[in-house]
């Protein structure tokens, strides 16, 4: 039986809007889960999306909602017809627009790809304060600009997002976290589309998800133990935490070299993605982030900073696009006014040439 549609009334965004084309400076606001991802605003006048799911069709695997909405309600939504969409937020209570903006895929990316992979459409609203939509709510989107996946990881810095329509999927009928000493690349060789492999160059701790017999057997063929893994709900690896976080981007290549250099820096914790390249890293102390940071340079990437090391740059190198981010910031918004300081650089007054 198809579940029936949710649909809920999403607060009137004409107020947004006004507040928006007036202010000087306007910082959009969610939960503040990431509130220190990057570099910190240099403030303005808050403002809050509308939160809510408006429509959801089952069928179609489609489900729009309100920014504002809380990753733990969309998740109910759609868990009440066995679906998802796996933004994988750490925290429950994080928006939805939030988690979009920030950008920071969840630890699924190795099978389900990107963050920005789960957008179809977008509302959002401009510094002058109209209403844009971008994209389109199937999965054979519209042609043109892709603004849909300039709004993820945009730190609110091109609009203020109002509402979003995402891609779903079906809910895997058993979802199994294993822990094995194997070395994890040579594991993750033996596996078809683990979800996630996590090593903290210690243990090894893969995710898998699928028909439960696919699962045991993908869990064998790569030396797994399948009657020790517990459900996903309860047997994740243990995030690095620490009052000062971050995210290291290297190639994927690099994680082998990237180990040992991490486990000699005093008092960091750190946990890696096999075959996606990311790094999770927390430190009590500034001085092992500011470590962890010199040793992604030099293997070739980088460190976000989420938490925590105030009065560092939050990104520690120059992003090599930014000459392009500069030019998008100056056509959506170019006053600079949405999200000042969030990101490196500054919107210019000269429009992008069309």
């Amino acid at each position: 039986m198809t579940p029936p549609a949710v649909v809920g009334e999403l607060d009137d965004v004409d107020a947004l809007r006004d507040t928006v084309r007036a202010a000087d400076a306007v910082v959009p606001v969610g939960a503040r889960t990431q509130w220190e991802v990057g570099n910190p605003t240099t403030g303005g006048v808050e403002v809050r999306a509308p939160a809510g799911v408006m429509a959801y069709d089952p069928a179609e695997l489609t489900v729009t909602a309100g920014a504002g909405t809380t990753v733990a309600e969309l998740a109910g939504v759609l868990g009440d017809a066995e679906q998802e969409c796996p933004l994988d937020a750490r925290a429950a209570q994080a928006t939805v627009g939030g988690v979009l903006a920030a950008g920071l895929s969840g630890h699924r990316r190795l099978r389900y790809g990107p963050l920005r992979d789960r957008v179809l459409e977008v509302r959002f609203v401009t510094a002058d304060g109209r209403l844009v939509k971008g994209g389109g709510p199937t999965v054979k989107n519209v042609t043109g600009f892709d603004v849909p996946r300039l709004l993820v990881g945009s730190l609110g810095t091109i609009g203020v997002l109002v509402r979003v329509t995402l891609r779903c999927q079906p809910l895997a009928a058993s979802a199994r976290w294993f822990t094995s000493d194997a070395d994890p690349f040579a594991a993750r060789q033996r596996m078809f589309r683990p979800s996630c492999v996590a090593w903290d160059g210690t243990t090894t701790r893969v995710l898998l998800e699928g028909h439960p017999d696919d699962v045991a057997a993908e869990a064998t063929s790569a030396g797994l133990d399948p009657d020790t893994g517990p459900d996903a709900a309860g047997g994740g690896p243990p995030w690095p935490e620490g009052s000062h976080r971050g995210r290291i981007s290297v190639r994927p290549s690099r994680l082998r070299d990237l180990a040992p250099a991490l486990g000699g820096i005093a008092g960091l914790g750190w946990l890696a993605e096999v075959g996606v390249g990311t790094v999770h890293v927390a430190a009590a102390e500034p001085a092992g982030l500011i470590a962890a940071r010199d040793v992604a340079a030099a293997n070739g990437g980088w460190l976000l900073r989420e938490a925590g090391v105030t009065g560092v740059d939050g990104y520690g190198v120059p992003l090599p696009n930014l000459a392009i981010v500069e030019r998008i910031r100056a056509a959506f918004d170019p006053t600079g006014k949405l999200s000042p300081g969030r990101l490196p650089g500054a919107a210019t007054t000269t429009p992008a040439p069309r």
